[in-house]
């Protein structure tokens, strides 16, 4: 995609394709009618790879570049309904891959602040949200592992990758009464998504589904072949 124009209409769901698809959120437990009208008028098909076009509206995760995926799309609804973000949020988003998150949450919040470790990926997902005129979020190629301190705090946090354990310095970056959804788990195949809401006494930990994400990683992505 790098290299050519967005066109959010290309690929476009037909109306079955996409009602099929918010009968799978509904099935899943997402029935919040925000989170569902922001997944409904995201144009998945422009964050998947143009060979996986005709499958963006299935409730399938689907590989993307750099070796990432773009999650499924019952998991982002579970994911997004659980952050409960309102339109008086700022949220961190880390982990931005295709932008496809990012674009739900920013329908959703005042702003979003999104961290991708491959710059490639973070190219191609400013672009895609510039192309639906989301002009509410930034993303930067950067460690997701350390957050965002200069934007801190946040009203609401999301990770979109696996740690072994809740990031320190993502909860410190959280606002009293906010809330942090993302997988936890040492394997790809012991996985949990919870949240975490943070209050006055510390932590309060809510596990919602087993899930199965790639793993937080520190650093920038290195560039193939170096």
């Amino acid at each position: 995609m790098a290299g050519r124009a967005v066109d959010p209409a290309e690929g476009a769901p037909d109306r079955e394709a996409l009602m099929r698809l918010i009968f799978a959120l509904r099935q899943r437990g997402v029935t919040d009618p925000r989170v569902l009208d922001a997944i409904e008028k995201t144009p998945r098909q422009i964050f998947v790879d143009r060979a996986f076009r005709d499958r963006a509206w299935e409730d399938v995760a689907l590989p993307i570049a750099c070796g990432q995926t773009i999650s499924q799309p019952s998991v982002v609804g579970v994911m997004t309904q659980a952050l409960a973000p309102t339109p008086r949020c700022k949220v961190l988003e880390v982990g931005c891959g295709s932008g496809y998150q990012a674009a739900i949450l920013a329908r959703l919040a005042r702003r979003v602040y999104a961290v991708e470790r491959h710059p490639p990926l973070a190219r191609e997902a400013a672009a895609r949200l510039k192309a639906l005129d989301l002009t509410n979020v930034t993303v930067i190629a950067g460690d997701g592992t350390l957050g965002w301190p200069e934007q801190a705090p946040f009203d609401r946090i999301m990770v979109t990758a696996a740690a072994e354990d809740p990031p320190r310095l993502l909860l410190d970056q959280l606002r009293e009464g906010g809330i942090m959804v993302l997988p936890v788990g040492a394997t790809d195949d012991v996985q949990q998504l919870i949240k975490i809401v943070k209050t006055a006494h510390g932590p309060d930990y809510a596990e919602l589904l087993p899930v199965r994400f790639v793993p937080l990683l520190p650093g920038l992505a290195e560039a193939p072949g170096r």
